[in-house]
């Protein structure tokens, strides 16, 4: 599966009928997916397929998902109000009688009455409105589409920059585990060195309190499990960058992890060069998860 970065843009646009609409789709970083819609008056109905038609296509990132409608061609059409015109039929025909010279009503006064005739915006019809519906939402599909296009390339540029990471981690790694200071030789002429200085510092101390700090010493000198559950971390990283698909969170995971290990070899370090290899990993691993956060 392709990785997805959480940024992106797209738009689409087009007319159906006498409108025009436009959809534009804006992708950020998010813990989850949250889907904002901003829809115009009249149009909320398109809310629920919206949001399904979004959801299918990622997991996480907060969108904002905008739809502007305008009209192209505005219809007008004169409608009667009926009413108006009964009232003065009637009033014509009450008034008639006492106005013997009043010359027939004409086409052109009834349309000079005010209220009798107005002009108003012309309906679509309920197929129209459908094909409408239909037209519109195929649009934010195509610009779903090239969003998720724009998230992919990005995370595939993404993948580039994390893989080259976690290979300097696996370098630093290396360079910890092949230190001289790590010889067993030199181990064990540090243990002695550090033991003399205890017992000289100590002369009275009872010979199990001996034994705990030459265990005490001895694990502290000791790198090997925090250089292999690096090198596991490594592993799992590779596999995950290689598998694709929603695995930003997992990879975040990984670099709490590495960072733990890093921080172990800072502290238990008994080398000049062992000491700078742990902080340039910190300084790698910051940067891997940095990059993560980009990550769906």
């Amino acid at each position: 599966m392709t990785l997805q970065s959480m940024t992106g843009f797209a738009r689409s646009e087009g007319t159906s009928g006498r409108y025009r609409w436009a959809w534009e789709l804006r992708s950020v970083n998010g813990k989850g997916l949250d889907v904002r819609l901003r829809l115009p008056s009249g149009m909320e109905g398109y809310e629920a397929e919206a949001k399904r038609l979004v959801s299918e296509k990622f997991s996480r990132g907060n969108l904002q998902v905008s739809l502007t409608v305008s009209v192209a061609e505005t219809r007008i059409e004169a409608v009667l109000n009926r009413d108006a015109l009964a009232a003065v039929l009637a009033l014509r025909e009450e008034i008639g009688p006492e106005l013997i010279d009043m010359a027939p009503m004409k086409l052109d006064t009834l349309m000079g009455i005010r209220g009798l005739v107005e002009l108003q915006e012309a309906p679509d019809s309920d197929e129209a409105v459908e094909a409408r519906e239909a037209v519109i939402l195929a649009g934010l599909a195509d610009a779903v589409d090239s969003l998720r296009l724009m998230r992919e390339g990005e995370g595939e540029a993404l993948k580039t920059v994390l893989a080259a990471h976690v290979d300097r981690i696996e370098e630093l790694t290396r360079t910890v585990e092949q230190d001289p200071s790590r010889t067993p030789a030199e181990i064990i002429r540090k243990l002695e060195s550090q033991i003399s200085a205890l017992i000289d510092s100590a002369p009275s101390l009872d010979r199990d309190r001996l034994h705990m700090e030459a265990a005490l010493l001895a694990t502290k000198a000791d790198l090997r499990e925090e250089i292999d559950r690096l090198n596991a971390h490594v592993s799992a990283a590779r596999e995950l960058l290689e598998k694709g698909g929603p695995i930003g969170r997992k990879l975040d995971f990984l670099a709490q992890e590495f960072n733990r290990e890093s921080n172990t070899i800072c502290s238990k370090s008994n080398s000049v060069a062992v000491t700078a290899a742990g902080i340039e990993l910190k300084v790698v691993i910051d940067q891997f998860r940095e990059q993560v956060q980009n990550l769906e």
